[in-house]
Formats: structure tokens, C-alpha cells, sequence
């Protein structure tokens, strides 16, 4: 067949892509009415999973699998905007990771507030300026975000979702290595570089700030000083990348929670987050482990952190497998509420 021909051919499947694109674009946005009237959330976790489930399912290529789950991202982005969302909170600017973790998640097509720390997330979310936050919770090289576990003790808002996002970490400067006088980064990125660090500035100072992004702004304008951020970071503000990768291992991961006033619907493979604390006594920690030994249910994590309401007072973090309304995650949590001082489920979300 001819080039002329084939290109005619797919100008017919533009025709009817446009068309039936529409078509689902205006059924979204009656999805988006109906939500209104009940008072759900925009943003759904659970049927979000189902559809690219779906999608995967159906395709038989040549596109893969993550080329089909890129376009209708884009296009859930598209429906997502029309049904009116609000805006999502997330830490920093375009640039940072948790913007590029929160833009991987909801799409181009729905506003982002950026946020100079990950306090004021949740506090937009709380006041209903933002429908949903993006908060950084985890990192495989470094561990907890200690500043996000903290905030979830007192706030009503629940984790609806997660994303994983990939981190690669840059020296970004307007000088040379051997000029560099100080460096501005997150704290965890810091720890995600500690090695390399070690090995190339022992001496140098360590400059604290919220965000990557806002590291290569004031590395911008200040003498002698370098930024750890993003490529993207050093597009943005027209800097140099001195070097790449500097992170101490490759697969270096971190993971984001979605915060809302809703957490998410069971999907047959899910995730609970809760937070607890107990009674000081013997062996009280492994009394509180049991339930979830006795109904089989897998734990993923477990973390302290504390109280900072008492001396020697802990709060425990745990991630677990199933869904607060599964029947064996109920029976555990109903035991586990009648032996602890506190217990507070923050929310359970698809895998």
C-alpha cells in the first residue's frame, strides 16, 4: 500500500479517535455531576486501577503496556479537569520530585498548588483549597519521611492512593567543582548522597532547604554554591548540570502517598495504613503484632516515631496488605483497638 494511502487511513482513525475521545470526555463530566450530588470525591483510586487494568488487559500491541497506560493517564487528566477537580497541593514547585510525582499521577491537564512545605499540603487539603495533596512518605534508600508521619497524628485527612517515582539526583552550579563553597538540598536528599558527598566535598557545608527546586533557586543567585535537584530543576532555572546520578544507589525510589478527605474503595489488592500507640509494658509491641499474625495478613512496614507528647511515648506506623473493610482486617484492627492506648486508621488504597 502506498504512503499516500496509509497516511489516509490513519486520518480516518484520527476522525473517529476525536469523536469517540469526546464522547467519553462528556460522560465524565455527567460522572462529575452525579459525584457532586453525593459528595464523593473526584479522583478515584479504585476505578483508576480498574481501568488500566483494563487497558492492559485488552492490548495486544504493538504499543506496550506503559506507552497505553501513559495516554490514558492523559486522558483520565483530561476527564479529571472537566469534572471540575480542584486544585492538588504537593511540595515545591514544577521541578521537585513530589511535582513530578503528583504530575505522573493525575496528569498535564489538573492545577497544582505548590507548596513551600509539606505542612502547608496537608493544610490546604484540610481547609479544602486543594482536593488532594501529594506528600512524600518514603524513600528506599533513606527510610521515612519523619515530617509526614508526624503530621498524619493529628489530621483528619486519609490516604487515598500511592505513587512510586524514580529519583536521580544532580549536582547542579554555575561553577566548577573546585569552586564550590556550599551546596543547598532537601534533608533525605542529603542522606540519598551521603557516599558520593563524602567522597567529593568532606568540607563543605550543607544547606538545608524544603524543597529540590527551591535549592537550585537560592544556589542561582548565591556565590560559590551548587544545588543537588533534578535535571528538570536546572532546565527551569537555566543552571548547569555538573554531574549526574550522584545518588548513592540506582534504584533509588521514593514513595508518595495521595491525601484526601476519602480514602479509596477495596479492589481485591490493597494496602492499609494505620498508626498506634501502646501501653508500657512487657512485651506489649509483640502483644499488638499478634492479631494480624492470627488473620493472615501481611505486614509491610513497621515504624516508630515519637510522641512528642511524653518522654519515652511512641507512635507505630504500620502498612499492611488487605482493606480496612476486609473481614480479617477488621477482626485484627477490633483486637488491636481494645489492647492499645490509641489506634487511627489513615487509610487503605489500591496496590
Amino acid at each position: 500500500m502506498s504512503l499516500k494511502k496509509l497516511r489516509k487511513k490513519i486520518d480516518g482513525l484520527d476522525s473517529q479517535l476525536v469523536g469517540i475521545l469526546n464522547a467519553r470526555a462528556q460522560i465524565s463530566q455527567y460522572i462529575g455531576k452525579e459525584k457532586s450530588k453525593i459528595r464523593k470525591g473526584i479522583y478515584s483510586p479504585e476505578r483508576e486501577k480498574e481501568v488500566l487494568g483494563k487497558i492492559r488487559s485488552l492490548n495486544k500491541g504493538p504499543l506496550t503496556h506503559e506507552a497505553l497506560e501513559a495516554i490514558y493517564r492523559e486522558i483520565m487528566s483530561c476527564s479529571l479537569s472537566l469534572e471540575k477537580i480542584k486544585e492538588v497541593a504537593c511540595l515545591g514547585q514544577d521541578g521537585s520530585f513530589t511535582y513530578s510525582a503528583a504530575k505522573k499521577k493525575f496528569g498535564s491537564q489538573v492545577k497544582y498548588r505548590s507548596c513551600a512545605s509539606i505542612q502547608e499540603v496537608f493544610m490546604r487539603v484540610e481547609r479544602g483549597e486543594c482536593a488532594y495533596g501529594v506528600v512524600p512518605i518514603e524513600n528506599s534508600t533513606e527510610g521515612g519521611v519523619t515530617h509526614t508521619l508526624d503530621l498524619f497524628v493529628d489530621s483528619d485527612l486519609r490516604i487515598c492512593s500511592q505513587t512510586l517515582y524514580p529519583i536521580s539526583h544532580n549536582l547542579i552550579s554555575k561553577y566548577p567543582k573546585g569552586k564550590i563553597k556550599v551546596i543547598y538540598s532537601n534533608p533525605q536528599v542529603f542522606g540519598q548522597c551521603r557516599n558520593w558527598l563524602l567522597e567529593n566535598f568532606p568540607q563543605v557545608p550543607e544547606m538545608w532547604v524544603a524543597s529540590t527546586t527551591e535549592a537550585v533557586q537560592k544556589a542561582s543567585k548565591a556565590k560559590n554554591a551548587a544545588a543537588i535537584a533534578s535535571t528538570r530543576a536546572a532546565e527551569i532555572f537555566h543552571m548547569p548540570v555538573i554531574e549526574e546520578n550522584i545518588q548513592d544507589t540506582k534504584h533509588n525510589t521514593t514513595r508518595f502517598f495521595v491525601i484526601g478527605h476519602q480514602d479509596a474503595a477495596p479492589t481485591g489488592k490493597d494496602k492499609t495504613s494505620i498508626l498506634f500507640s501502646i501501653k508500657d509494658r512487657v512485651g506489649a509491641l509483640h502483644a499488638m503484632l499478634v492479631p494480624f499474625y492470627k488473620n493472615r495478613i501481611n505486614l509491610t512496614k513497621i515504624e516508630s516515631r515519637p510522641s512528642k507528647r511524653k518522654a519515652w511515648d511512641y507512635f507505630f506506623f504500620v502498612d499492611f496488605e488487605g482493606h480496612r473493610l476486609d473481614k480479617n482486617v477488621k477482626q485484627a484492627l477490633s483486637k488491636l483497638e481494645d489492647m492499645c492506648k490509641y489506634l487511627k486508621i489513615l487509610g487503605s488504597y489500591p496496590i
